[in-house]
């Protein structure tokens, strides 16, 4: 499976008839943050994929149309903010192997979500403190624990804003990572965490960190993941 993942900016040649081309062997696109709706919704009606998002710090509860709507989910994706999801393969099984003896089903992507950065003031919806944070890693809990049960594994990849503490994030209090998200990876191993929230400006800015059984990426502002399965 191949995911185009994207955080933070609208970048142009995303954002332009040519993705469908650059683009048409992605079967996922996942949104780490603070990337307005239509951005979204542009994406997913171009490549006709799943598309999963978290909010970032930027983001807003509700966001306004230029015809004076108000709308607060970006149509045809889906909020993957403090819940866990299966992710169906695309490819459908042949009649030959569904029919094969002893066929194992196939294979589910699991995700998670928890969107938002550390509390820097009282202005944003997604800010939070650390004990927060904690709270909401532990509401993810029953659903990780059911995947385990069902599908032999905890998680595959947990979608993010802001970065782990100490892995990609920096000194100031908007941008340093959450403690809680060490943990998070230590208890329940997933084999990628991706994020955006720390922009990049110079080449050798490392984005690709190992930490235990977890790769950490920070996809800003897009990149493409080959995933191998489980």
């Amino acid at each position: 499976m191949k995911i185009l993942a994207i955080s933070d900016d609208v970048v142009d040649t995303l954002y332009s008839p040519r993705l469908r081309q650059q683009f048409r062997d992605v079967e996922l696109v996942i949104g780490c943050g603070d990337l307005p709706f239509y951005y979204l919704e542009y994406i997913v009606t171009l490549l006709d994929v799943p598309l999963y998002y978290v909010p970032g710090n930027h983001d807003k509860a509700e966001q306004y149309l230029s015809d004076g709507r108000v709308v607060y989910r970006a149509e045809g994706c889906e909020s993957l903010d403090s819940r866990t999801t299966a992710v169906a393969p695309l490819v459908t099984p042949t009649l030959k192997e569904l029919g094969q003896a002893g066929a194992a089903p196939a294979a589910r992507l699991l995700l998670a979500g928890l969107g938002g950065s550390m509390r820097y003031n009282n202005e944003g919806a997604h800010q939070y403190t650390e004990g927060e944070m904690n709270g909401r890693l532990l509401r993810l809990a029953p659903g990780l624990l059911a995947n385990r049960l069902r599908y032999g594994r905890f998680l595959d990849i947990l979608v993010t804003h802001a970065p782990p503490r100490g892995i990609h994030d920096d000194t100031d209090l908007a941008h340093t990572g959450f403690k809680s998200f060490r943990t998070f990876m230590d208890l329940f191993r997933p084999r990628l965490l991706l994020h955006g929230h720390s922009h990049i400006y110079r080449s050798d800015v490392v984005t690709s960190t190992r930490y235990k059984d977890t790769q950490v990426i920070n996809v800003y502002p897009y990149r493409v993941i080959e995933w191998a399965g489980g």
